[in-house]
């Protein structure tokens, strides 16, 4: 374990600790968490003053129960809904796009705002396994960073350049996840956005996914920890966990070769879905018992076709705010999610 210090190691247990104290979801249970965590973690600390790996283990598990219990005591935080995405949706229902679900899907892929989108379509993309790109998570947020990264990079590469444009694009992402509603998904994204930002303007500190991963997850139970129970909340942890832990070997596989090599690209897309697949499933077939046996299929189709579809329907969007929107430009990320909804009902219509 001793390659596992720091939050690393101290981050499992104090998310073990807050799934304990959730199992005991009752008022006596709260109380008698609570009063245990406090004795527990006060005798940690006065007897243990080495700071022993097992003892911080057992503290920050203990932290966690506390956390918790004291926090299911107080009043539920307000709930934010896309009540603030108003101005965005305007914009979007503005813009003619092609197809008649189309607009309604794209509003859905920018804002979170399925209440457009008829059941029949809705029903295709979970039959297809491709539920998750119709609900805003850290995909949408990740594809909007990388779309701001571009945009950004046009102001240089020196040293006050690069920390200008962290600065910006987290400022940004944070815009976009709070009038999107501050998902569970989209906040663990823009977490992992912030402390990839904070660490690349530290010089001479290393940054470790798997350290980025175990730092959001802390942060983000220690501010709400009832997020233990949400279902976005553990598939979005989940599949990161298995991007970090399992696509690393899953891509290695793959034997060198130099250049582009589509058949790598088609490789790395497959590994990431069955990454997130193998950690995910588990945790569907509890909240929602089911499984979607072309998932593999559908990634490779859909993903591709969902980070074109955010990118142009973003720029189509600010050049509609200026009033300059090009009709072809509308079409044409129109006519692409035609093709992503006419690929995933074909696979929603195979036989499980």
């Amino acid at each position: 374990m001793k390659n596992y210090s720091g939050i690393i190691f101290l981050s499992f247990p104090f998310a073990a600790g807050v799934t304990a104290a959730a199992l005991a979801a009752h008022p006596f249970g709260c109380a008698l968490c609570s009063s245990a965590a406090v004795v527990v973690s006060l005798l940690l600390i006065i007897h243990n003053p080495g700071r022993s790996e097992p003892g911080m283990a057992l503290l920050f598990f203990c932290t966690g129960v506390f956390c918790w219990s004291s926090f299911s005591l107080c009043p539920p935080l307000p709930s934010f809904k896309n009540v603030h995405a108003g101005a965005i949706t305007e914009i979007l229902d503005s813009i003619p796009f092609d197809g008649k679900h189309s607009g309604a899907i794209i509003k859905a892929l920018l804002t979170g705002d399925r209440s457009s989108l008829p059941r029949a379509t809705v029903s295709a993309f979970r039959r297809s396994g491709a539920s998750h790109i119709l609900a805003l998570s850290g995909l949408h947020l990740g594809v909007i960073y990388v779309f701001i990264g571009k945009i950004l990079s046009l102001l240089g590469n020196s040293r006050g350049a690069r920390m200008l444009r962290g600065t910006l694009a987290v400022a940004l992402c944070g815009v976009y996840t709070a009038v999107t509603g501050a998902s569970a998904s989209t906040v663990r994204a823009f977490l992992f956005i912030l402390i990839n930002e904070t660490g690349r303007s530290l010089s001479g500190r290393a940054r470790s996914p798997l350290g980025t991963f175990c730092t959001a997850l802390t942060i983000q139970l220690a501010i709400n920890p009832s997020l233990i129970s949400s279902a976005g909340f553990q598939m979005s942890y989940l599949a990161m966990l298995g991007i970090t832990v399992l696509y690393p070997a899953l891509e290695s596989w793959y034997p060198g070769s130099s250049g582009k090599d589509p058949l790598r690209a088609i490789w790395k897309s497959a590994a990431m879905s069955v990454s997130c697949q193998a950690f995910t499933a588990p945790a569907a077939w509890i909240h929602f018992h089911s499984f979607p046996p072309y998932f593999l299929i559908t990634n490779l189709i859909a993903l591709p076709l969902t980070e074109l579809v955010i990118v142009l329907a973003a720029i189509a969007a600010l050049l509609e705010f200026a009033g300059i929107c090009p009709p072809v430009l509308a079409y044409t990320c129109g006519k692409l999610v035609q093709i992503m909804e006419f690929c995933l009902e074909t696979i929603a219509s195979l036989p499980y």
